[in-house]
C-alpha cells in the first residue's frame, strides 16, 4: 500500500519487475496468508497474462495453471512480485471455493482474474 502511495503522490518509484499467482486455502489478509502448501504447488509466473488496464481493471489474457496440487479446498488466489517470499500485492476470493485431490492440475481460465481500483 505505501509503496503504491509514495507512487502516485510522492513520485516514488515501485515497480512490479514479474508478477506470481498463489492459491490459499482461507483468507489471505493483508500479507499473504494461508497459501496452499504440499504436492508441487508453486506460484506460478503470470508476468504477461494480463491485459492493458482500462477503466481502472485489468483481467488475465493467458490461463494459469498450477499442476500437482495438494489436497486441498481452494478459496482464494493471490499475487506476488517474486515466486516465494517477495511481497503481497493483492488478493481476492474466488467466487467459489475448488476442492482439489492430490495430483489434480488447478486452472484459472482466461478472464477469471479481475483486477480493479476504485
Amino acid at each position: 500500500k505505501n509503496e503504491l502511495l509514495d507512487t502516485v503522490f510522492n513520485a516514488g518509484a515501485f515497480s512490479v519487475a514479474a508478477l506470481y499467482v498463489s492459491l490459499h486455502t482461507g483468507d489471505p489478509g493483508a500479507n499473504g496468508a494461508n497459501e496452499a502448501t504440499g504436492g508441487s504447488y508453486a506460484r506460478q509466473d503470470a508476468s504477461a497474462a494480463f491485459s492493458a488496464a482500462a477503466s481502472g481493471a485489468c483481467t488475465n489474457d493467458v490461463a494459469v495453471s498450477f499442476t500437482g496440487m495438494p489436497a486441498a479446498t481452494i478459496t482464494y488466489i493471490g499475487l506476488w512480485d517474486a515466486v516465494t517470499a517477495g511481497n503481497w500485492l493483492w488478493g481476492g476470493a474466488l467466487t467459489a471455493s475448488k476442492a482439489c485431490n492430490a495430483g489434480d492440475t488447478f486452472q484459472l481460465p482466461i478472464g477469471d482474474i479481475d483486477a480493479s481500483l476504485t
